[in-house]
């Protein structure tokens, strides 16, 4: 779960906000470049395009930013972001998903409060009082509200002419995300193939029959659990209960703890760890390769 505390203590006595958006442009740089499918590393980018788009759910308007190889059609991913939402790091992030063969929508989760990006990067976020902000909005991010979101979200994307209808959807989500793209395969799971949680918060939660960990029971969709080392020092038992869940939806899926702290796959993130990234990000392309 995110560390409010340390994380706005960071902000205000540990690297200032100058310094570290120079350090998380620097790791987005290494991190997110996109590749043509079949290379080895982060050298060639392919031809793709990339717009703001928005379409009606039922809720109102949902914007969201989305991004594909020119060449299409390919597979789809939806994109759940992090509490700071949609912002330079994420489009990074979709990016270089976008040059490994994918079109890629990442959504703007709190579009019923306000369109666009909200914050520039995570040190606005947390040195400019976003918590609160985020609080607030996120009391809208209902089981019930998500799903819908994400069926929305599923029919645009089958209709876009990028997007290869036949073949099986992704879904990927980070920290407060992670529920979200749980929630995502469960609300499409003839359309939505595979999920992954990168640190995300709150995927079991006792006697709720919502908790995303109930709701994986009867998909047979591909899953990646990637929790952080921290988290896992907190309830040691979620692994345990997701892994045994996961077993039952098949092979190709996968929980795992890894060596970073929450937080440790996101760029503009005061924790990324370059090394436990890169290896997520493997995992990731993994499961997407094998179910979609």
């Amino acid at each position: 779960m995110c560390d409010e505390a340390a994380i706005t203590r960071w902000a205000k006595e540990g690297l200032n906000r100058r310094q570290f958006g120079v350090l998380g442009g620097m790791a987005a740089v290494a991190a997110c470049s996109p590749v043509a499918e079949g290379a080895d590393d982060d050298t060639t980018l392919p031809a793709m395009s990339e717009s703001s788009v928005s379409f009606e759910t039922a809720d109102g308007t949902m914007d969201a930013f989305f991004v594909a190889p020119d060449s299409g059609p390919y597979p789809a991913v939806i994109l759940w972001p992090d509490i700071a939402g949609l912002r330079e790091a994420k489009r990074n992030m979709a990016r270089r998903l976008a040059g490994r063969g994918y079109a890629v929508l990442v959504l703007n989760p709190y579009y019923r409060d306000q369109a666009g990006q909200i914050w520039e990067d995570f040190a606005d976020f947390a040195g400019n009082e976003g918590w609160p902000k985020a609080r607030e909005m996120r009391k809208k991010h209902t089981p019930e509200a998500i799903m819908n979101d994400a069926r929305a979200a599923v029919k645009w994307l089958d209709e876009q002419s990028g997007v290869d209808s036949s073949k099986g959807i992704g879904t990927q989500g980070y920290c407060m995300g992670g529920p979200l793209a749980m929630w995502t395969a469960a609300a499409v799971p003839g359309r939505v193939k595979a999920a992954a949680s990168f640190h995300g918060g709150g995927l079991v939660i006792a006697d709720d029959p919502m908790s995303p960990h109930t709701l994986i029971d009867g998909t047979e969709g591909h899953y990646l659990i990637a929790i952080a080392q921290n988290d896992d020092a907190k309830a040691p038992e979620e692994k345990d209960i997701l892994s045994d869940v996961i077993s039952r939806t098949g092979s190709g899926s996968k929980v795992e703890v890894y060596a970073g702290d929450h937080g440790w796959t996101v760029p503009d993130s005061p924790v990324y760890a370059e090394a436990p990234a890169e290896q997520a990000w493997a995992d990731l392309l993994a499961v997407y390769q094998g179910a979609l």
